[in-house]
């Protein structure tokens, strides 16, 4: 049995970081499907941004929808929806076996609406009503993104929160979906509305990388991530939860992102292994996975109480890192990050539009 397979058997699903057209069209996505035991997909601006600026895949519908007068963001999510519908049709058979607990896509809201949550929800139901059913709306943990976040789910929004750094940010996003089931119970509405709480790992790491000793060095993600599924299963175990759970509420699944290894020193597979956790989603980055499926060794799984993350915790401290001042910084150069990429995709479509839209020999 392949390691992805095992990792999929200790109860864990496994999705793809990336999707461009041409893994689409060549079967590479539905390869990572069968020989790979991929359940889903995530994407982020970065990720449409290297894909279509890279080669021609996307050349003969940028020119269409130029021809059709779009541009902007209005051109670009016309791209993504044309991919994610795709990827979301291979796994729709997941989707359906699983009951929706699997097999899904997400496609991310403008970072430009992160402090804004009445226009942040307004392009959730606008994305949300034209993708395909199994489809998740990425909504930044941000204090403007849980109020949306909350208000989506009352509306049956399907969300995949993103930008979450610390057990305490994971905890403000399963609040914000707690709520929203709450006023759908209480409104007499169905409350199986899907959604996963995304918490990033890797950049903890490079963070302190220069400002702690050689034997904290790569420990204080997993040490977080540790900390934040303990967190999770006691919410879990909590009567809050227990309550809507019987009346029929399925859990915001925790999911464990930027789960590539960014020092070149490290096994490059470092958090895969290490975040081996039932009832969770891993989204790895192509290499990752690839990498993992390799030569990785899934090993214990993640015990409930966190096992020595606080004990790891308490060396950063003492070495002089707020791990909560951290996470708040963290939150903010990933929102500032995305508004970067955001731009720079933008800016990569208009080029494209203005190279196709060129008469031939022009």
């Amino acid at each position: 049995m392949k390691p992805t397979a095992r990792l999929h058997e200790l109860g864990q699903s496994l999705w793809l970081d990336n999707i461009t057209r041409t893994m689409l069209d060549d079967g590479t996505l539905a390869g990572y499907i069968g020989e790979l035991s991929v359940t889903g997909l995530t994407s982020n601006p970065t990720i449409f941004d290297k894909a279509i600026s890279k080669g021609d895949a996307y050349d003969e519908q940028i020119g269409e929808l130029a021809a059709a007068g779009l541009e902007g963001e209005a051109l670009f999510f016309e791209l993504a929806l044309a991919d994610l519908r795709r990827a979301a049709e291979l796994f729709e058979p997941v989707n359906s076996r699983t009951g929706g607990v699997d097999g899904w896509v997400s496609l991310e809201v403008s970072p430009l609406l992160a402090d804004d949550a009445e226009r942040t929800l307004a392009e959730a139901r606008d994305l949300h009503g034209r993708a395909a059913p199994n489809t998740l709306i990425k909504i930044p943990g941000t204090e403007a993104g849980r109020a949306a976040i909350e208000e989506a789910i009352f509306e049956g929004i399907p969300i995949n929160v993103t930008l979450l750094f610390s057990s305490e940010q994971y905890l403000g996003a399963a609040e914000a979906f707690m709520r929203g089931l709450e006023r759908r119970i209480e409104a007499g509405l169905n409350p199986v509305v899907p959604s996963v709480a995304s918490l990033f790992m890797s950049r903890w790491d490079v963070a302190v990388a220069g400002d702690v000793p050689a034997e904290l060095h790569n420990r204080l993600g997993i040490a977080v991530g540790g900390r934040a599924y303990a967190a999770y299963r006691n919410l879990l175990a909590s009567q809050r939860w227990l309550r809507l759970a019987n009346e029929g509420a399925r859990p915001q699944r925790l999911l464990w992102a930027s789960t590539g290894t960014k020092d070149p020193e490290a096994s490059d597979v470092l958090y895969v292994e290490a975040l081996a956790s039932p009832f969770t989603v891993n989204t790895m980055p192509e290499n990752t996975l690839l990498a993992f499926g390799d030569h990785g060794e899934p090993g214990d799984t993640v015990p409930e109480d966190g096992a020595e993350a606080e004990e790891v915790l308490a060396a950063f401290a003492g070495a002089g890192i707020d791990v909560g001042a951290l996470a708040a910084r963290l939150q903010q150069e990933g929102k500032d990050a995305f508004v970067a990429s955001w731009r720079e995709l933008l800016g990569t479509i208009a080029e494209q539009r203005g190279q196709v839209a060129q008469p031939a020999g022009g």
